[in-house]
Protein backbone atom coordinates (compact mmCIF):
# COMPACT_ATOMS: atom_id res chain seq x y z
CA UNK A 1 0.00 0.00 0.00
CA UNK A 2 1.79 3.08 -0.65
CA UNK A 3 2.01 5.55 1.65
CA UNK A 4 -0.70 8.33 0.71
CA UNK A 5 -3.51 5.27 1.09
CA UNK A 6 -2.94 4.92 4.78
CA UNK A 7 -4.07 7.04 7.43
CA UNK A 8 -1.04 7.71 9.53
CA UNK A 9 0.01 7.26 12.72
CA UNK A 10 2.87 9.26 13.41
CA UNK A 11 2.80 12.78 14.91
CA UNK A 12 5.57 15.63 15.55
CA UNK A 13 6.57 17.04 18.33
CA UNK A 14 6.90 20.76 18.32
CA UNK A 15 9.87 21.67 16.51
CA UNK A 16 13.41 22.62 18.30
CA UNK A 17 14.92 25.67 19.20
CA UNK A 18 18.61 26.94 18.78
CA UNK A 19 19.54 23.82 20.80
CA UNK A 20 18.37 21.47 17.96
CA UNK A 21 21.63 21.77 15.85
CA UNK A 22 23.66 20.62 18.96
CA UNK A 23 21.04 18.25 20.22
CA UNK A 24 20.65 16.36 16.02
CA UNK A 25 24.70 16.67 16.62
CA UNK A 26 24.62 14.70 19.67
CA UNK A 27 22.12 12.06 17.88
CA UNK A 28 24.10 12.05 14.61
CA UNK A 29 27.02 10.16 16.96
CA UNK A 30 24.97 7.90 17.74
CA UNK A 31 24.06 7.32 14.85
CA UNK A 32 27.72 6.42 14.23
CA UNK A 33 27.52 3.92 16.82
CA UNK A 34 24.26 1.58 15.72
CA UNK A 35 24.25 1.96 11.88
CA UNK A 36 24.53 -1.12 12.33
CA UNK A 37 26.92 -3.82 19.98
CA UNK A 38 46.05 -21.50 34.47
CA UNK A 39 47.02 -24.25 31.28
CA UNK A 40 49.86 -22.88 28.89
CA UNK A 41 48.25 -21.79 25.62
CA UNK A 42 49.25 -24.06 22.71
CA UNK A 43 50.43 -22.66 18.94
CA UNK A 44 46.77 -23.23 17.66
CA UNK A 45 46.43 -19.06 17.16
CA UNK A 46 48.27 -19.46 14.14
CA UNK A 47 51.28 -17.32 13.72
CA UNK A 48 52.05 -13.94 14.38
CA UNK A 49 54.89 -13.82 11.47
CA UNK A 50 54.81 -14.11 8.17
CA UNK A 51 56.36 -17.08 6.15
CA UNK A 52 55.53 -20.20 3.99
CA UNK A 53 54.11 -22.54 5.90
CA UNK A 54 53.77 -26.58 5.48
CA UNK A 55 50.53 -28.45 3.30
CA UNK A 56 50.87 -30.69 6.32
CA UNK A 57 49.21 -28.07 8.15
CA UNK A 58 45.85 -27.61 6.06
CA UNK A 59 43.05 -29.81 7.46
CA UNK A 60 42.62 -33.19 4.94
CA UNK A 61 40.50 -32.70 2.09
CA UNK A 62 36.53 -33.56 2.97
CA UNK A 63 35.72 -36.85 0.38
CA UNK A 64 32.96 -36.55 -1.85
CA UNK A 65 29.79 -35.69 -0.92
CA UNK A 66 27.63 -33.29 1.70
CA UNK A 67 30.18 -30.94 3.10
CA UNK A 68 30.61 -31.03 6.65
CA UNK A 69 31.18 -27.88 8.48
CA UNK A 70 29.79 -24.86 9.80
CA UNK A 71 29.08 -21.28 8.23
CA UNK A 72 29.26 -17.66 9.50
CA UNK A 73 26.76 -16.19 7.38
CA UNK A 74 26.86 -13.13 8.00
CA UNK A 75 30.72 -11.28 8.69
CA UNK A 76 32.18 -7.67 8.03
CA UNK A 77 36.25 -8.51 7.66
CA UNK A 78 36.90 -6.13 5.10
CA UNK A 79 34.80 -3.27 6.79
CA UNK A 80 38.13 -1.83 7.35
CA UNK A 81 37.78 -0.57 3.92
CA UNK A 82 34.02 0.64 3.83
CA UNK A 83 32.80 4.02 4.91
CA UNK A 84 35.57 6.00 3.67
CA UNK A 85 37.98 4.28 5.53
CA UNK A 86 38.45 6.33 8.66
CA UNK A 87 35.76 3.94 11.21
CA UNK A 88 37.84 1.58 12.18
CA UNK A 89 41.23 0.98 13.74
CA UNK A 90 43.02 -2.03 12.47
CA UNK A 91 43.14 -4.44 9.67
CA UNK A 92 42.52 -8.16 8.78
CA UNK A 93 45.92 -8.48 7.23
CA UNK A 94 48.41 -6.32 6.10
CA UNK A 95 51.59 -6.74 3.92
CA UNK A 96 54.01 -5.86 7.53
CA UNK A 97 52.17 -8.27 9.48
CA UNK A 98 50.23 -8.08 12.79
CA UNK A 99 52.30 -4.97 13.95
CA UNK A 100 51.62 -3.04 10.99
CA UNK A 101 47.92 -4.42 10.90
CA UNK A 102 46.67 -4.09 14.56
CA UNK A 103 48.87 -1.26 15.63
CA UNK A 104 47.30 1.34 17.40
CA UNK A 105 45.63 4.98 15.94
CA UNK A 106 45.45 8.09 17.21
CA UNK A 107 42.14 8.84 16.31
CA UNK A 108 40.87 5.80 18.21
CA UNK A 109 43.32 6.23 21.21
CA UNK A 110 43.45 8.51 24.29
CA UNK A 111 40.59 10.97 23.79
CA UNK A 112 40.78 10.62 19.93
CA UNK A 113 37.13 11.49 18.66
CA UNK A 114 37.00 7.76 17.55
CA UNK A 115 37.52 6.49 21.29
CA UNK A 116 35.06 8.54 22.57
CA UNK A 117 32.65 7.24 20.63
CA UNK A 118 33.53 3.54 21.02
CA UNK A 119 33.27 4.27 24.78
CA UNK A 120 29.35 5.18 24.61
CA UNK A 121 29.18 2.21 21.85
CA UNK A 122 30.90 -0.24 24.12
CA UNK A 123 31.06 0.89 27.29
CA UNK A 124 35.39 0.68 26.69
CA UNK A 125 37.42 3.18 28.99
CA UNK A 126 37.81 7.02 28.45
CA UNK A 127 40.70 8.23 27.78
CA UNK A 128 40.83 5.03 25.43
CA UNK A 129 44.33 2.95 26.03
CA UNK A 130 47.32 2.63 22.91
CA UNK A 131 47.29 -0.81 24.05
CA UNK A 132 46.93 -2.91 20.99
CA UNK A 133 49.90 -4.70 19.60
CA UNK A 134 51.57 -6.37 21.22
CA UNK A 135 49.85 -6.71 24.56
CA UNK A 136 46.45 -6.44 23.21
CA UNK A 137 45.19 -5.12 27.00
CA UNK A 138 42.65 -2.90 25.61
CA UNK A 139 41.59 -4.25 21.95
CA UNK A 140 40.74 -6.68 20.49
CA UNK A 141 37.82 -7.08 23.00
CA UNK A 142 33.90 -8.21 22.61
CA UNK A 143 33.18 -4.66 23.08
CA UNK A 144 35.47 -2.73 21.47
CA UNK A 145 33.40 -2.31 18.38
CA UNK A 146 35.66 0.26 16.35
CA UNK A 147 38.82 -1.85 16.17
CA UNK A 148 39.67 -4.76 13.89
CA UNK A 149 37.77 -8.09 15.28
CA UNK A 150 38.69 -10.57 12.41
CA UNK A 151 42.59 -10.73 11.92
CA UNK A 152 43.22 -13.12 9.22
CA UNK A 153 45.14 -16.02 11.89
CA UNK A 154 41.28 -15.76 13.99
CA UNK A 155 39.62 -16.61 11.06
CA UNK A 156 42.47 -19.01 10.70
CA UNK A 157 41.67 -21.43 13.99
CA UNK A 158 37.97 -21.04 13.20
CA UNK A 159 38.35 -22.79 10.27
CA UNK A 160 40.29 -25.06 12.16
CA UNK A 161 37.51 -25.51 14.12
CA UNK A 162 35.74 -26.52 11.62
CA UNK A 163 34.19 -23.65 9.64
CA UNK A 164 33.80 -24.14 5.92
CA UNK A 165 31.79 -21.05 4.83
CA UNK A 166 32.43 -17.69 5.38
CA UNK A 167 29.91 -15.29 4.20
CA UNK A 168 31.59 -11.83 3.72
CA UNK A 169 29.15 -9.27 3.64
CA UNK A 170 30.20 -5.58 1.65
CA UNK A 171 28.84 -2.88 3.62
CA UNK A 172 28.64 0.65 2.59
CA UNK A 173 26.41 3.73 4.41
CA UNK A 174 27.03 6.74 2.47
CA UNK A 175 25.31 8.45 5.24
CA UNK A 176 27.64 7.61 7.72
CA UNK A 177 30.63 7.74 5.23
CA UNK A 178 30.02 11.80 5.28
CA UNK A 179 29.93 12.09 8.74
CA UNK A 180 33.49 11.52 9.62
CA UNK A 181 36.30 12.90 9.97
CA UNK A 182 39.33 11.76 7.87
CA UNK A 183 37.73 10.04 5.55
CA UNK A 184 40.46 9.19 2.67
CA UNK A 185 38.04 7.39 0.46
CA UNK A 186 34.92 8.20 -1.94
CA UNK A 187 31.38 7.84 -0.32
CA UNK A 188 29.72 6.53 -3.04
CA UNK A 189 28.27 3.31 -2.22
CA UNK A 190 29.22 1.14 -4.82
CA UNK A 191 32.87 2.67 -4.92
CA UNK A 192 32.78 1.32 -0.75
CA UNK A 193 32.05 -1.67 -2.06
CA UNK A 194 34.52 -1.69 -5.21
CA UNK A 195 37.40 -1.22 -2.83
CA UNK A 196 36.11 -4.02 -0.45
CA UNK A 197 36.68 -6.59 -2.87
CA UNK A 198 40.10 -5.44 -3.76
CA UNK A 199 41.07 -5.97 -0.49
CA UNK A 200 39.53 -9.60 0.13
CA UNK A 201 41.47 -10.19 -3.59
CA UNK A 202 44.62 -9.10 -1.81
CA UNK A 203 44.27 -10.86 1.34
CA UNK A 204 43.72 -14.12 -0.39
CA UNK A 205 46.76 -13.48 -1.99
CA UNK A 206 48.78 -12.70 0.73
CA UNK A 207 47.32 -16.41 2.65
CA UNK A 208 48.60 -17.87 -0.95
CA UNK A 209 52.28 -16.65 -0.63
CA UNK A 210 52.51 -17.83 3.02
CA UNK A 211 51.38 -21.21 1.88
CA UNK A 212 53.52 -21.58 -1.10
CA UNK A 213 51.76 -19.52 -3.98
CA UNK A 214 48.47 -19.31 -5.96
CA UNK A 215 45.43 -20.88 -4.59
CA UNK A 216 47.55 -22.92 -2.38
CA UNK A 217 46.20 -20.92 0.73
CA UNK A 218 43.40 -22.21 2.88
CA UNK A 219 41.64 -19.18 2.27
CA UNK A 220 39.68 -19.47 -0.83
CA UNK A 221 37.18 -16.93 -2.54
CA UNK A 222 34.11 -18.74 -4.05
CA UNK A 223 32.38 -17.33 -6.81
CA UNK A 224 29.65 -19.42 -7.48
CA UNK A 225 27.86 -22.89 -5.32
CA UNK A 226 30.32 -24.97 -7.44
CA UNK A 227 33.21 -22.91 -6.35
CA UNK A 228 32.22 -23.48 -2.46
CA UNK A 229 31.89 -27.61 -2.91
CA UNK A 230 35.13 -27.46 -4.82
CA UNK A 231 37.04 -25.62 -1.94
CA UNK A 232 35.45 -27.22 0.98
CA UNK A 233 36.13 -30.70 -0.87
CA UNK A 234 40.15 -29.43 -0.64
CA UNK A 235 39.84 -28.97 3.44
CA UNK A 236 39.87 -25.20 2.64
CA UNK A 237 37.70 -22.28 3.76
CA UNK A 238 35.11 -20.89 1.15
CA UNK A 239 34.77 -17.00 1.57
CA UNK A 240 31.46 -15.76 -0.50
CA UNK A 241 30.89 -12.42 -1.09
CA UNK A 242 27.58 -10.81 -0.35
CA UNK A 243 26.02 -6.93 -0.27
CA UNK A 244 24.52 -4.86 2.60
CA UNK A 245 24.82 -1.58 1.17
CA UNK A 246 22.04 1.26 2.48
CA UNK A 247 21.75 2.72 -1.11
CA UNK A 248 23.06 -0.06 -3.36
CA UNK A 249 23.30 1.19 -7.27
CA UNK A 250 23.10 4.43 -5.88
CA UNK A 251 19.09 4.07 -5.19
CA UNK A 252 18.71 6.90 -2.55
CA UNK A 253 15.67 8.48 -2.34
CA UNK A 254 14.22 11.73 -1.67
CA UNK A 255 10.95 12.82 -0.79
CA UNK A 256 9.16 8.98 -2.57
CA UNK A 257 11.64 10.39 -5.42
CA UNK A 258 14.39 7.65 -6.45
CA UNK A 259 17.41 8.84 -7.49
CA UNK A 260 18.16 5.84 -9.49
CA UNK A 261 16.56 4.10 -12.70
CA UNK A 262 16.03 0.49 -13.62
CA UNK A 263 18.99 0.25 -15.69
CA UNK A 264 21.22 1.56 -13.08
CA UNK A 265 20.30 -1.67 -10.72
CA UNK A 266 20.56 -4.13 -14.05
CA UNK A 267 24.08 -2.54 -14.15
CA UNK A 268 24.82 -2.82 -10.54
CA UNK A 269 23.09 -6.52 -10.57
CA UNK A 270 25.50 -7.61 -13.27
CA UNK A 271 28.48 -6.00 -11.29
CA UNK A 272 27.62 -7.80 -8.56
CA UNK A 273 27.50 -10.58 -10.63
CA UNK A 274 30.67 -10.19 -12.05
CA UNK A 275 32.29 -10.27 -8.61
CA UNK A 276 30.51 -13.84 -7.75
CA UNK A 277 28.12 -12.24 -5.56
CA UNK A 278 26.22 -14.97 -3.29
CA UNK A 279 23.76 -12.45 -1.18
CA UNK A 280 21.99 -8.92 -1.44
CA UNK A 281 20.34 -6.83 0.85
CA UNK A 282 17.93 -4.69 -1.04
CA UNK A 283 17.11 -2.85 2.00
CA UNK A 284 19.67 -1.74 4.49
CA UNK A 285 18.86 0.76 7.91
CA UNK A 286 17.32 3.02 5.70
CA UNK A 287 14.23 3.89 3.49
CA UNK A 288 15.81 3.88 0.00
CA UNK A 289 14.52 3.60 -3.35
CA UNK A 290 13.59 -0.23 -3.64
CA UNK A 291 11.95 -0.58 -0.19
CA UNK A 292 10.85 -0.12 3.34
CA UNK A 293 13.39 -0.26 6.02
CA UNK A 294 12.18 -2.64 9.58
CA UNK A 295 13.14 0.07 11.92
CA UNK A 296 15.84 -0.11 14.55
CA UNK A 297 14.35 0.06 18.72
CA UNK A 298 14.83 2.44 21.22
CA UNK A 299 17.55 4.89 21.42
CA UNK A 300 18.88 3.21 18.18
CA UNK A 301 16.26 3.74 16.26
CA UNK A 302 16.24 7.33 17.44
CA UNK A 303 19.80 8.13 15.96
CA UNK A 304 19.07 5.94 13.08
CA UNK A 305 15.60 7.85 12.05
CA UNK A 306 17.65 10.82 12.06
CA UNK A 307 20.01 8.91 9.55
CA UNK A 308 16.49 8.34 7.54
CA UNK A 309 15.84 12.12 7.50
CA UNK A 310 19.15 12.53 6.14
CA UNK A 311 19.32 9.85 3.30
CA UNK A 312 15.53 10.25 2.47
CA UNK A 313 15.14 13.76 3.66
CA UNK A 314 11.75 12.55 5.95
CA UNK A 315 11.60 10.01 8.98
CA UNK A 316 9.94 6.88 9.10
CA UNK A 317 6.29 6.87 9.07
CA UNK A 318 4.04 3.69 10.42
CA UNK A 319 0.61 2.40 10.49
CA UNK A 320 -0.70 -0.15 13.09
CA UNK A 321 0.75 -3.70 11.45
CA UNK A 322 -2.36 -6.04 10.19
CA UNK A 323 -0.67 -9.02 10.46
CA UNK A 324 1.04 -10.53 13.69
CA UNK A 325 4.60 -9.79 11.82
CA UNK A 326 5.27 -6.20 13.38
CA UNK A 327 8.30 -3.41 12.94
CA UNK A 328 10.17 -2.44 15.74
CA UNK A 329 8.85 0.16 18.34
CA UNK A 330 9.67 3.56 19.05
CA UNK A 331 10.28 5.36 21.44
CA UNK A 332 6.63 7.19 23.33
CA UNK A 333 6.24 11.00 24.33
CA UNK A 334 6.36 10.06 27.45
CA UNK A 335 9.79 8.37 27.32
CA UNK A 336 12.71 10.04 29.65
CA UNK A 337 14.77 10.53 25.94
CA UNK A 338 11.53 11.84 24.28
CA UNK A 339 10.87 13.81 27.29
CA UNK A 340 14.52 15.24 27.53
CA UNK A 341 14.92 16.00 23.61
CA UNK A 342 12.16 17.95 23.59
CA UNK A 343 13.19 20.17 26.58
CA UNK A 344 16.08 20.38 25.35
CA UNK A 345 15.04 22.37 22.48
CA UNK A 346 12.34 24.48 20.81
CA UNK A 347 12.32 26.09 17.19
CA UNK A 348 13.21 23.80 14.84
CA UNK A 349 13.89 24.29 10.63
CA UNK A 350 10.67 23.34 9.10
CA UNK A 351 10.34 19.13 8.96
CA UNK A 352 12.74 18.65 11.64
CA UNK A 353 10.71 18.25 14.39
CA UNK A 354 11.44 14.55 15.51
CA UNK A 355 8.65 12.21 15.46
CA UNK A 356 6.98 10.33 18.23
CA UNK A 357 4.74 7.20 17.59
CA UNK A 358 2.00 5.50 19.42
CA UNK A 359 2.40 2.19 21.15
CA UNK A 360 0.79 -0.26 19.12
CA UNK A 361 2.76 -2.84 17.31
CA UNK A 362 4.14 -0.80 14.26
CA UNK A 363 4.88 -1.26 10.70
CA UNK A 364 6.40 1.21 8.48
CA UNK A 365 3.90 2.32 5.56
CA UNK A 366 6.61 1.63 3.14
CA UNK A 367 7.07 -1.35 1.27
CA UNK A 368 8.45 -2.20 -1.77
CA UNK A 369 9.08 0.03 -4.73
CA UNK A 370 8.07 -0.82 -8.02
CA UNK A 371 12.16 -0.52 -8.46
CA UNK A 372 12.39 -3.06 -5.29
CA UNK A 373 10.22 -5.48 -7.31
CA UNK A 374 12.51 -4.69 -10.70
CA UNK A 375 15.47 -5.61 -8.21
CA UNK A 376 14.08 -8.67 -6.51
CA UNK A 377 13.38 -9.88 -9.93
CA UNK A 378 16.86 -8.84 -10.75
CA UNK A 379 17.90 -11.11 -8.05
CA UNK A 380 15.99 -14.18 -8.98
CA UNK A 381 17.04 -14.26 -12.97
CA UNK A 382 20.60 -13.91 -11.81
CA UNK A 383 20.33 -16.55 -8.43
CA UNK A 384 21.30 -14.16 -6.12
CA UNK A 385 19.83 -15.60 -2.32
CA UNK A 386 17.47 -12.14 -1.64
CA UNK A 387 18.06 -11.63 2.38
CA UNK A 388 15.04 -10.32 4.12
CA UNK A 389 16.75 -8.76 7.38
CA UNK A 390 16.50 -5.24 7.71
CA UNK A 391 13.45 -5.37 5.58
CA UNK A 392 10.36 -3.66 6.85
CA UNK A 393 7.53 -5.72 7.18
CA UNK A 394 5.38 -4.77 4.26
CA UNK A 395 8.87 -5.08 1.69
CA UNK A 396 9.36 -8.52 2.82
CA UNK A 397 6.46 -9.80 2.26
CA UNK A 398 6.21 -8.13 -0.90
CA UNK A 399 9.40 -10.35 -1.42
CA UNK A 400 7.76 -13.23 0.11
CA UNK A 401 5.38 -12.69 -2.41
CA UNK A 402 7.51 -12.42 -5.84
CA UNK A 403 9.35 -15.40 -4.50
CA UNK A 404 6.99 -17.73 -3.83
CA UNK A 405 4.56 -16.62 -7.16
CA UNK A 406 8.71 -17.85 -9.17
CA UNK A 407 8.70 -20.80 -7.23
CA UNK A 408 12.04 -19.33 -6.00
CA UNK A 409 13.87 -20.19 -2.38
CA UNK A 410 16.49 -18.11 -2.59
CA UNK A 411 16.27 -16.81 0.63
CA UNK A 412 17.79 -15.90 3.32
CA UNK A 413 17.74 -14.27 7.45
CA UNK A 414 21.25 -14.39 8.40
CA UNK A 415 21.62 -12.36 11.70
CA UNK A 416 18.47 -12.36 13.54
CA UNK A 417 16.72 -8.48 12.34
CA UNK A 418 13.77 -10.23 10.44
CA UNK A 419 10.14 -10.88 12.07
CA UNK A 420 10.10 -14.20 13.18
CA UNK A 421 6.83 -14.45 11.61
CA UNK A 422 8.90 -13.88 7.98
CA UNK A 423 11.45 -16.05 9.07
CA UNK A 424 9.34 -19.02 9.22
CA UNK A 425 7.40 -18.49 6.27
CA UNK A 426 10.89 -18.22 4.67
CA UNK A 427 12.20 -21.54 5.87
CA UNK A 428 9.02 -23.28 4.72
CA UNK A 429 9.35 -21.54 1.33
CA UNK A 430 13.08 -23.33 1.16
CA UNK A 431 15.09 -20.11 2.23
CA UNK A 432 18.50 -20.80 4.62
CA UNK A 433 18.44 -19.17 8.43
CA UNK A 434 21.42 -18.18 10.70
CA UNK A 435 20.82 -16.63 13.98
CA UNK A 436 22.91 -13.68 15.89
CA UNK A 437 26.11 -15.36 17.44
CA UNK A 438 24.70 -14.81 20.90
CA UNK A 439 26.50 -15.78 24.09
CA UNK A 440 24.98 -19.65 24.53
CA UNK A 441 22.69 -18.04 27.54
CA UNK A 442 21.28 -14.68 28.39
CA UNK A 443 23.70 -11.98 29.85
CA UNK A 444 23.45 -8.56 31.21
CA UNK A 445 23.96 -7.27 27.60
CA UNK A 446 22.02 -9.35 25.47
CA UNK A 447 18.41 -11.13 26.64
CA UNK A 448 18.14 -13.78 24.59
CA UNK A 449 20.71 -16.78 24.28
CA UNK A 450 21.64 -18.65 21.20
CA UNK A 451 20.25 -21.62 22.43
CA UNK A 452 17.19 -20.29 23.44
CA UNK A 453 16.76 -18.02 19.72
CA UNK A 454 17.90 -21.66 18.05
CA UNK A 455 15.29 -23.65 19.87
CA UNK A 456 12.37 -21.03 19.45
CA UNK A 457 13.07 -20.98 15.51
CA UNK A 458 13.31 -24.32 15.07
CA UNK A 459 10.15 -25.67 17.40
CA UNK A 460 6.89 -26.71 15.30
CA UNK A 461 8.71 -26.17 11.38
CA UNK A 462 6.94 -28.36 9.20
CA UNK A 463 10.12 -28.21 6.59
CA UNK A 464 13.45 -30.38 8.07
CA UNK A 465 15.96 -28.99 9.75
CA UNK A 466 19.08 -29.44 7.48
CA UNK A 467 21.67 -27.19 8.40
CA UNK A 468 21.74 -23.94 10.88
CA UNK A 469 24.31 -21.10 10.79
CA UNK A 470 25.15 -17.95 12.87
CA UNK A 471 25.91 -14.53 11.46
CA UNK A 472 28.61 -13.06 13.88
CA UNK A 473 28.48 -9.60 12.50
CA UNK A 474 31.90 -9.05 12.98
CA UNK A 475 33.18 -5.74 12.35
CA UNK A 476 29.37 -4.93 11.76
CA UNK A 477 29.43 -2.00 14.33
CA UNK A 478 27.83 -5.15 16.84
CA UNK A 479 28.80 -6.50 19.95
CA UNK A 480 30.24 -9.34 20.21
CA UNK A 481 28.83 -12.13 22.99
CA UNK A 482 30.03 -11.71 26.20
CA UNK A 483 31.60 -14.00 28.68
CA UNK A 484 28.47 -15.84 30.08
CA UNK A 485 28.10 -15.73 33.87
CA UNK A 486 27.07 -19.32 34.24
CA UNK A 487 31.16 -19.90 32.99
CA UNK A 488 31.76 -19.14 36.41
CA UNK A 489 30.08 -22.59 37.94
CA UNK A 490 30.50 -24.29 34.31
CA UNK A 491 33.11 -23.11 32.15
CA UNK A 492 34.67 -24.26 28.85
CA UNK A 493 37.33 -26.19 29.60
CA UNK A 494 40.68 -26.11 27.80
CA UNK A 495 42.17 -27.75 26.75
CA UNK A 496 38.90 -28.58 24.24
CA UNK A 497 38.08 -30.49 21.28
CA UNK A 498 36.36 -28.51 18.40
CA UNK A 499 33.92 -30.16 16.11
CA UNK A 500 35.94 -30.73 14.11
CA UNK A 501 37.81 -32.88 16.14
CA UNK A 502 41.16 -30.12 16.71
CA UNK A 503 42.35 -30.40 19.69
CA UNK A 504 42.48 -26.67 20.81
CA UNK A 505 44.03 -24.47 24.00
CA UNK A 506 43.25 -21.12 25.11
CA UNK A 507 44.79 -18.73 21.92
CA UNK A 508 47.85 -16.99 21.99
CA UNK A 509 47.91 -13.71 20.34
CA UNK A 510 51.16 -12.19 20.07
CA UNK A 511 51.47 -11.75 23.81
CA UNK A 512 47.95 -11.95 24.88
CA UNK A 513 46.31 -14.80 25.82
CA UNK A 514 42.56 -15.64 25.27
CA UNK A 515 39.82 -17.49 27.50
CA UNK A 516 36.26 -17.39 26.45
CA UNK A 517 35.19 -17.60 29.85
CA UNK A 518 37.01 -14.37 30.88
CA UNK A 519 37.12 -11.99 27.84
CA UNK A 520 34.13 -13.84 25.53
CA UNK A 521 34.29 -13.77 21.95
CA UNK A 522 36.87 -10.93 21.67
CA UNK A 523 37.96 -11.82 18.25
CA UNK A 524 37.49 -13.73 15.42
CA UNK A 525 40.04 -16.86 16.65
CA UNK A 526 36.97 -17.02 19.85
CA UNK A 527 34.43 -18.73 17.29
CA UNK A 528 36.08 -22.13 17.76
CA UNK A 529 36.02 -21.88 21.38
CA UNK A 530 32.09 -20.32 21.68
CA UNK A 531 31.10 -23.26 19.06
CA UNK A 532 31.99 -25.72 21.11
CA UNK A 533 30.88 -23.92 24.61
CA UNK A 534 27.47 -23.55 22.61
CA UNK A 535 27.37 -27.64 22.08
CA UNK A 536 28.55 -27.73 25.83
CA UNK A 537 25.74 -25.95 27.06
CA UNK A 538 23.23 -27.18 24.74
CA UNK A 539 22.70 -30.59 27.35
CA UNK A 540 20.18 -33.04 25.75
CA UNK A 541 19.66 -31.61 22.81
CA UNK A 542 23.65 -31.41 22.06
CA UNK A 543 23.48 -33.90 19.36
CA UNK A 544 20.63 -32.02 17.26
CA UNK A 545 22.51 -29.14 16.94
CA UNK A 546 25.53 -30.00 16.03
CA UNK A 547 24.05 -32.40 13.23
CA UNK A 548 22.56 -28.72 12.20
CA UNK A 549 25.39 -26.58 12.68
CA UNK A 550 27.76 -28.48 10.71
CA UNK A 551 25.25 -29.24 8.42
CA UNK A 552 24.76 -25.45 8.26
CA UNK A 553 27.31 -25.37 5.20
CA UNK A 554 25.82 -27.95 3.48
CA UNK A 555 22.44 -26.17 3.63
CA UNK A 556 23.76 -22.50 2.95
CA UNK A 557 25.19 -23.96 -0.50
CA UNK A 558 22.27 -26.34 -1.67
CA UNK A 559 20.41 -22.84 -0.62
CA UNK A 560 22.10 -20.89 -3.82
CA UNK A 561 22.74 -23.72 -5.79
CA UNK A 562 19.14 -24.20 -5.40
CA UNK A 563 18.33 -20.34 -6.55
CA UNK A 564 20.63 -20.75 -10.32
Amino acid sequence: MAPNDVTMTTTTRPPFSRGWALTASALLAVVVLVVSTAIAPTSQAGPTTTGPRTSAQVPAAQPSGPIRGYIDAHAHIAASEAFGGALRCGRPFAPGGLAEAMADCPSHSGTGHFALLEGILGGTDIPGGAQGFPTFASWPAHDSQLHEQAYYTGIERSWRAGQRVLNNHLVANRVLCEMLVGSPHSCDEMDQLRRQVDYLNRMEAHIDAEHGGPGQGWFRIARSPEDVRRIAGEGKLAVTLGVEASEPFGCRMIDDAPLCTAEDIDRGLDEFASWGVSTVFPVHKFDNALGGARMDEDLAGLAVNIGNKLAAQRFWETRPCTTDASDHAQPLASTPVADGLAAASSGAPAGAGLPVYPQEPLCNVRGLTPLGEHAVRGLMDRGMLINLDHMSVASATRTLDLAEEAGYGGLVVDHTWSDPALSRRMHEMGGFTAAFAYPPDPTENFDEGFLDSWRATTAGATRPWDGYGFGSDVNGLAPLAEPRPSAAADPLVYPFTAPSGEVMDRWRFAERVYDLNVDGVAQYGLYADWITDVLHRAGPDRAELERQLMGGAEAWVATWERAR
